[in-house]
C-alpha cells in the first residue's frame, strides 16, 4: 500500500475528533493542522526511510518512495 497523505490526513481528523477537537466551522484550524502534519510525516517518511533487506535478490538497502 502507498503512503498517502491524504489517508493519513483523514485518520488524523478522525483522531482529533475522538478526542474532542473541533475540525469544521468558520474558526476552526484543526483539520489545517492535521494536513500539515500528515504532509510532514510523508515527507520524512520519502525523504529518509531505509528498508534493509537481508536475503534473497534484493538484499540490500533500499530507499523508501
Amino acid at each position: 500500500m502507498a503512503l498517502s497523505s491524504a489517508s493519513l490526513k483523514s485518520k488524523i481528523d478522525q483522531e482529533l475528533v475522538n478526542a474532542g477537537f473541533v475540525i469544521e466551522g468558520e474558526h476552526a484550524q484543526a483539520s489545517a493542522m492535521a494536513q500539515a502534519i500528515a504532509n510532514a510525516i510523508v515527507d520524512e517518511i520519502t525523504s529518509n526511510a531505509v528498508v534493509v533487506v537481508s536475503g534473497g535478490s534484493s538484499s540490500g538497502n533500499h530507499q523508501v518512495r
